[in-house]
Formats: C-alpha cells, structure tokens, sequence
C-alpha cells in the first residue's frame, strides 16, 4: 500500500474516525498505554477519543480505579489499565529502574535511602490513603530521609517504578499518589511471552500500520523482545512502500478517515512513533518540538498531516486559541480549523475564540 493508505490505516487504529469507545477504561485499554505526563494533554486525548464528553465527566470517570497513571515504560508517565500496571512495570518499566544507578549517583542518594523512602511512602498510604506530591515528600523528610532539590521527584518515581505507589487523579492543581495494590486489587499475571503479546497486539492495533522500530522505540524493549512480541500478536505484515510494517488485521478493511482534527502535543499520534515523516515534513516537527526538547506544542491536522501548531489560554467566559500554521493556508482551510476547535471549547465548556497568526 502507499503512504497515504497506511496513514488513514492509522488514524483508525488511533481511534480518530468512529471510535465506538464509550468510556476512559475502553479506550485505554485499546492502547494499552496513553502518554500522560501532561495531566491535561492526557484528559483532551481521551476528550477527543469520546466525542461529547466534557473534561469533569472525564475526571470523575479516572476516580473508577480501572486506570492508572505510572511510569510503565521509557521513564515517562502514562495512563495505563489499573490491573496490568504491574506486569507492564516489571516487562517494560525494569529498563529503567536499571539506570536509576547513574542518576542516584549524580543526586549523592543511596540505594538503601530510596529503598527507605519508598516503604515510608508504602506506610504512609496504607490503608485506603491519599497524599499530595507535597504532603508525599513531607513523609519522606520525616521519616529519616532527607529531600531536597531534585531528590522529591526521584522518590517519588523510584517508588512508583518498584510498584509501591501510583499518580491518582489530582486534588486542585496537585498530583495525588496512592499505593498502587489499593487502587488496583485486580491483578493480571501474564507470562513474559504472553506479555510481550499482548504489548504488541495492543501497540499495533492501536498505531498500526508501523514498524517494529517504533515498537521497540515506544516500549524501549530490545528489538529481539519486540520480534518475539509481534509474532506472538496475531499482526499482518503490510508492505508501505517498500517498508515492512505490521498491523492488526481487522484495521486494514477500514475506509478511509478523513478531516481535521485538534490533538493535544503529547498525543498518541506522535509520540507513539519514532519515525513521524508520514504525518509531518522535517520542518514541521521543528515548529511542533521547538528546540527539539522534547515538548510538544498541539497539532490541527487535516487527513492525518500537521498543518498548524495551537495554544490555547483558558480564561473565565472562553478560551482563546491562537493557531500558526506550518503550511500554507486557504480562506476554506481555516474555516475548518475553528470548526475542529469547537469540541475542545465543548470539552472544556467554554466559547472558543480563535486568533489567527501570520
């Protein structure tokens, strides 16, 4: 198939035409993992995956306990399905907990110290607890090890990444932590194999058409783990112009989607892959991570490719969005950019305002 067949492929894997999710915990679990470090990136990803639902119907629905947020893979926060948090920590999150090494060197802490603050943190939670960031590291000052600097985020992701605490959804602006065998009593137990499986089925079914690279380069697996995960999945090997791609063979009798849509930076539709050429030119992906540093600015997309980077600024009575396009644009093409604003404004339940820049 051609580049631009694989990309309308992938917008259905991505859940971007007809969805048929009708909550957090099914669309989640489609992807197996959705980039979360930006709480309200995170929240507009699932908006825009669940058409009508506005973000406090959104949040209420995290509170179920059916997901999660951790650092499952790559060191980075995601939204997770609540039971597969620690299996997914012990295939994908061990990788990074093997380097802690390096960093705990260069914060002067101690293995044994995070160790300690980790079970501090195990027992200030116990039974059915609840703690902010602060109130969190608070704990950990008291009970003997000493935070400050850096060392407050370090414990904090040490302990979720040993499978002790997890992100529970905020109270006011701050982030929350529970432990994670509370909020999550259900527990699934694969086997490495069938892991790795279901890593890639999810993967791909939900980004699908692409690579092995991107799978390996999502879930920071050794490609040799990420082989044996695709032929354990159940995938269809999809020739895209001369490159071998892999996806689930229920998306590749999908139609084709097609229009605008408005997606927040840290998004499934780019941080899922590595290579991102099939939905933007090298000097867009400079405009979308402006000095490469790993920040994300949203993207309006128009069929699958960036046309314009968005900001929006939330105020009393609207939000006002500024768009700079990448491309260049019609007077029809930004008639449908404000159109594919309007279900954030609806998602945050505000008018939008849209101020347009050179």
């Amino acid at each position: 198939m051609d580049t631009n067949t694989a990309l309308s492929l992938r917008l259905t894997s991505l859940l971007l035409g007809s969805t048929g999710k009708e909550s957090v915990r099914e669309v989640t679990e489609w992807f197996g993992a959705l980039q979360a470090q930006d709480l309200n990136s995170v929240l507009w990803s699932l908006g825009v995956r669940l058409p009508g639902r506005t973000r406090t119907e959104i949040v209420a629905e995290t509170e179920r306990r059916d997901v999660i947020r951790t650092w499952p893979m790559r060191g980075t926060v995601h939204l997770i399905p609540s039971a597969d948090a620690h299996w997914m920590l012990e295939l994908t999150g061990v990788r990074a907990l093997a380097g802690a090494a390096k960093r705990r060197e260069f914060l002067g802490l101690s293995e044994a110290d995070a160790d300690k603050a980790a079970d501090i943190l195990g027992a200030a939670l116990a039974g059915g607890g609840r703690m902010t960031r602060s109130a969190c590291v608070a704990a950990i000052n008291e009970g003997g090890v000493a935070v400050s600097g850096q060392l407050g985020y370090h414990l904090l992701w040490y302990a979720s990444q040993r499978g002790v605490t997890a992100i529970a959804p905020n109270e006011g602006a701050e982030q929350t932590f529970v432990l994670l065998d509370e909020w999550a009593p259900a527990r699934n137990s694969p086997s490495r194999e069938e892991a790795l499986g279901i890593l890639a089925h999810r993967y791909f079914r939900s980004h699908g058409p692409t690579t092995a690279k991107d799978f390996a380069g999502w879930t920071m697996l050794a490609m040799k783990d990420a082989r044996a995960g695709i032929a354990a999945a159940g995938l269809v090997a999809v020739d895209v112009d001369g490159v071998e791609m892999w996806a689930d063979p229920a998306v590749l009798d999908a139609g084709p989607v097609r229009g605008w849509r408005a997606l927040p930076g840290f998004d499934e539709f780019m941080l899922g892959y590595k290579d991102r050429s099939m939905m933007a030119t090298v000097d867009q992906l400079k405009s979308i991570v402006p000095g490469g540093n790993g920040v994300f600015q949203s993207t309006l997309s128009r069929d699958g490719k960036v046309m314009a980077v968005w900001k929006r600024t939330l105020g009393k009575k609207a939000v006002s969005v500024q768009v700079s396009p990448l491309t260049g644009f019609t007077a029809a093409d930004w008639v449908a950019a404000e159109e594919a604003l309007q279900p954030f404004g609806a998602f945050v339940e505000l008018p939008v305002t849209v101020k347009r820049l050179a």
